[in-house]
């Protein structure tokens, strides 16, 4: 039983990354922009600490792929790509001469990031729970992320480790909603006085569902609510509901 439980949460997991995942397409059209300075440095990635590798001289053009942060990754006229930093993109100019507008702060950054990472208090059953976690994302909706949490009951301390998929709907919005579904594992330590009690530790699924709300700068706040599977080893399956907010950020 418990065998066949996760089987059935690793493919729910690998169907969600499946469902989710970018595929490729017909190519979509690009801005093209035209330097004005006498060149423009482009970066092996998306920041200062990156080799420049290439420059673009005046008056040739660049086609702007997508932005990360305060930075742009852009394509050449003899297909070479790189990364330009804001400050310089903010010289360059359309096909009419005029100048290339864009919405400054870390909005772009909110929606489209690399990594983020946050704190969480909340309820874990009937429990006190404190969290954090840590994600990395493939693009602008799907990213894999982990948790780790402690937690204090009644009758019961614990702690928590996770792993999964999140998927973000609508991530240029300001409350941008999303669903996770991942695995895991709860050690559980029992309250006893007058007994003898063990430690346990069994597998967990969970799937879930919260919103993000972005804040200022690279700070945002995150709520989430989800319904953890526990495979016990008496072959008696329980459920227990999480639910917590917290602060966040990303980079």
């Amino acid at each position: 039983m418990i065998r066949s439980a996760h089987q059935l949460a690793l493919a729910s997991l690998l169907l969600l990354a499946a469902l989710f995942t970018p595929r490729v397409g017909a190519a979509s059209e690009y801005l093209q922009l035209f330097v004005t300075e006498p060149y423009l440095e482009l970066h092996t990635g998306p920041g200062r600490g990156y080799p420049v590798f290439h420059v673009v001289p005046r008056d040739a053009s660049v086609d702007v792929l997508f932005r990360r942060t305060d930075w742009f990754k852009v394509r050449t006229e003899q297909g070479v790509e790189g990364w330009a930093a804001q400050k310089d993109m903010q010289k360059a100019v359309l096909a009419d001469g005029t100048r290339f507008v864009f919405p400054l702060g870390d909005r772009a950054g909110f929606t489209n990031h690399n990594f983020e990472m946050g704190m969480f208090a909340g309820r874990y059953g009937g429990a006190t729970e404190v969290s954090g976690y840590v994600a990395a994302y493939f693009n602008s909706q799907l990213g894999i992320e982990g948790t780790f949490g402690q937690y204090l009951g009644t009758y019961s301390n614990g702690v928590t480790a996770q792993i999964g998929l999140i998927h973000v709907f609508a991530p240029e919005a300001r409350w941008s909603p999303f669903v996770t579904l991942g695995l895991g594992v709860v050690r559980t330590q029992p309250k006893a006085t007058l007994v003898q009690t063990t430690d346990r530790t069994e597998d967990t699924a969970y799937a879930g569902l919260g919103v993000r709300y972005y804040l200022t700068r690279r700070f945002f706040l995150r709520g989430e609510y989800k319904t953890h599977f526990v495979f016990t080893t008496r072959n008696q399956n329980e459920e227990v509901d999480e639910w917590k907010l917290g602060f966040a950020f990303f980079f």
